[in-house]
C-alpha cells in the first residue's frame, strides 16, 4: 500500500511520540513535579531533568540547522511554522498572561498537558476529564473569537514590531546580532547555543540528584524527541511534505515546521470530533498527543501499572476543572506548554 507524505509524517510523529510517551510514564518526567520536588523535598532531579532535555533540544536544533538540514528561519512566519515562534511581533504581554495562567492551571489540574496525556494512557480517569476541559478551552482560544476580545485586542496595542527597528526575529540569535549593530543572527544564534547548551548540561550533570537514570533518561528522551520532531517537520522529510501541501486541494491544517507542543492538539482534536472525525483534520501535533497516550498506555500494561483512578471528592474534581480551563486557554495564549513553548 502506498501511503502519501502527509500520512507519513503523521505517522512518524505518532511513533516518536509513542516512545516518549513509555519513557515519561517510565521516568515520571514532569515540570510540576520537578518543582513540587525541589521546593518540597529539596530534590533537584526532576527540574534539572527539564534543563538538559531543554538544553538538549537548544543544541539538537542548532546542530540540524548548523548542517542545514532544517532551517529555522522560517519559524519567524506564520505561514511555515505552527505556531510562529520568532515572529518580529513581540506580544510579551501575551507570553506573560499566558504563562501565569497556564502555570497557575497545571498546579491546580496536577501537571502539564503532556503529564496529563500520559497520565491517560496510564488509565487516570481524572486526567482524561482534565485533558477533555482542556480541548474545549483550547478550542474556544483557536476557533472563535474569545482570544481576540479577552486579550488579543488589547495585548497588540501593548506589544512592539521589531521590525521597525531592523530586527528581523525575537529570538536571540537576531536580537544579539541587532545590539550588535547587525549581522547574521543565524550565525549569533549557533554561538549561543553551544554557549547555554554546554552550561546546563554541567549544572544538571554537577548534582547527584540528577545523575540517575529515570532522571537522565527522561531528560534525554524528550529533549531527543522535540529534535526528532523538528527535523522531521522542518527537515527533508518536512521540506517534502510541505510541497504536497502546496499542491492539495484541501491542505491539512497547522502544517509547517514544529516541534512537540500539547496544549493545541486538544483544542484540534475537539474541532475534529465537531467535524464528524473528518481525517483531513487530523494534524502533527494531534498525531503526537495520540502517541503519547499510546506510549504511556503500552508501558502501562507491559508493567501492570495500569490503573483506573478518580475524583477524591468535589472540591478535587472542581479545582482540577478550574486548572484545565486555565491551562487550555493559558497555553494557547502563550504559544505552548512547559514542553511546547519550554522545550521545544
Amino acid at each position: 500500500m502506498n501511503i502519501g507524505i502527509h500520512h507519513q509524517i503523521l505517522l512518524w510523529a505518532f511513533g516518536i511520540a509513542c516512545l516518549l510517551g513509555a519513557v515519561s510514564a517510565k521516568t515520571r518526567f514532569c515540570t510540576l513535579g520537578g518543582v513540587s520536588d525541589w521546593i518540597n523535598m529539596g530534590d533537584t532531579g526532576r527540574m534539572r531533568a527539564w534543563m538538559f532535555a531543554t538544553a538538549t533540544a537548544v543544541s539538537g536544533a542548532a546542530l540540524l540547522d548548523f548542517a542545514g538540514l532544517i532551517d529555522l528561519s522560517v519559524t519567524a512566519s506564520l505561514e511555515t511554522a505552527f505556531p510562529p515562534y520568532r515572529t518580529p511581533f513581540f506580544n510579551w504581554m501575551r507570553y506573560l498572561v499566558g504563562g501565569l495562567l497556564f502555570g497557575i492551571g497545571m498546579t491546580l489540574a496536577g501537571g502539564c498537558g503532556a503529564r496529563a496525556l500520559v497520565r491517560v494512557g496510564g488509565g487516570n480517569l481524572k486526567a482524561l476529564v482534565v485533558v477533555a476541559v482542556m480541548g474545549v478551552a483550547a478550542w474556544s482560544m483557536l476557533y472563535t473569537s474569545l482570544d481576540y476580545y479577552l486579550f488579543l485586542q488589547w495585548m497588540g496595542v501593548l506589544s512592539p514590531d521589531l521590525a521597525a527597528w531592523g530586527v528581523p526575529a525575537q529570538d536571540l540569535g537576531a536580537l544579539t546580532a541587532a545590539a550588535a549593530g547587525g549581522g547574521d543572527g543565524r550565525t549569533a544564534g549557533w554561538i549561543i547555543a553551544a554557549v547555554l547548551a554546554p552550561a546546563v548540561f554541567a549544572w544538571c550533570l554537577a548534582s547527584s540528584d540528577f545523575r540517575r537514570l529515570d532522571p537522565a533518561l527522561g531528560a534525554a528522551a524528550t529533549g531527543l524527541a522535540v529534535t526528532a520532531t523538528w527535523y522531521l517537520s522542518a527537515g527533508p522529510p518536512g521540506q517534502a511534505w510541505m510541497e504536497a501541501v502546496m499542491w492539495m486541494e484541501t491542505p491539512p491544517p497547522a502544517a509547517g515546521a514544529q516541534g512537540l507542543t500539547f496544549i493545541a492538539p486538544t483544542g484540534q482534536t475537539v474541532r475534529w470530533l465537531l467535524a464528524g472525525g473528518d481525517l483531513s483534520l487530523v494534524t502533527l501535533a494531534m498525531a503526537s498527543a495520540g502517541g503519547m497516550i499510546a506510549g504511556s498506555a503500552l508501558w502501562s500494561l507491559v508493567r501492570r501499572g495500569f490503573h483506573f483512578e478518580w475524583f477524591a471528592d468535589r472540591s478535587d474534581f472542581i479545582r482540577h476543572i478550574i486548572g484545565a480551563v486555565l491551562m487550555g486557554a493559558g497555553g494557547v495564549l502563550a504559544m505552548g506548554c512547559t514542553i511546547g513553548q519550554g522545550v521545544t
